[in-house]
């Protein structure tokens, strides 16, 4: 099925400002963490997920020149380049951002479900990242002094980075280990321990779930399978997101 589709899609947003989507195809895969992987959560139970139909990915977190064009302020605590990740906005904030994009582009962006974004990330993989079993802020933008899988430590820029900084999952995915947490649409609760088909979590809750840890969390909260909760109207200086489009 996804041969029918473009394997990348470029949007137009104004000023020399380009959104630069990626394919994701349909697939199964297992969702959460094995019982196995070292500091996980009991929030990761393992299940199966089926992604049934394909969709598109921002190739990179939105960032504040993407922001900027389409919302005009930058909220950013950490500004000076126009490919650092937006950041400091709140998950309601980001539903207007959504909205105003579409008036811009005609097409109806959303950001991805909690299934979709981890599907996503790990790009076919099994490993708590999608480069393998360790992560030392080498491989990505976290507090690399405090390493998962290694005794080694690493940088801690204790910033934000570009987007596209670290190499490219097997999908063509950048940065979804570390930089900043990414909001997802679903509120934040207990997963099914049947098999699923594109779940999109609990009907009401009081957070939403946000993955992919950021510049400032250790090397286990930047895992594929790790996740939390937030409040939807805070806003943090390690909080951005990126789009997806159906």
């Amino acid at each position: 099925m996804a041969a029918d589709y473009p394997q990348t899609r470029t949007f137009e947003l104004g000023n020399g400002v380009i959104l630069e989507m990626v394919l994701i195809p349909a697939g199964t895969f297992m969702m959460g963490s094995p019982a196995s992987e070292a500091e996980r959560s009991r929030d990761e139970t393992q299940h199966q997920v089926t992604i049934s139909k394909p969709f598109y990915l921002g190739k990179y977190p939105i960032t504040q020149a993407q922001w900027q064009q389409v919302m005009v302020t930058n909220p950013s605590h950490s500004k000076g380049d126009k490919l650092l990740p937006v950041e400091n906005i709140s998950w309601d904030v980001v539903q207007t951002f959504c909205l105003k994009l579409k008036e811009v582009t005609q097409s109806p962006f959303h950001i991805p479900s909690e299934a979709q974004w981890e599907y996503a990330c790990r790009a076919g993989t099994t490993t708590p990242y999608h480069f393998g079993n360790q992560l030392n802020g080498r491989q990505a933008n976290c507090d690399g002094t405090v390493p998962y899988g290694t005794d080694i430590e690493g940088p801690y820029l204790k910033k934000t980075s570009p987007v596209g900084k670290y190499p490219p999952n097997a999908w063509g995915l950048h940065g979804m280990h570390g930089n900043v947490c990414e909001w997802c649409l679903d509120w934040y609760g207990d997963y099914p321990i049947e098999t699923v088909v594109d779940p999109s979590g609990p009907e009401t809750g009081l957070f939403r779930v946000v993955r992919g840890g950021g510049w400032s969390f250790s090397a286990v909260g930047c895992r594929s399978a790790g996740r939390r909760g937030i409040i939807p109207s805070y806003r943090r200086i390690y909080l951005g997101f990126r789009i997806a489009l159906s």
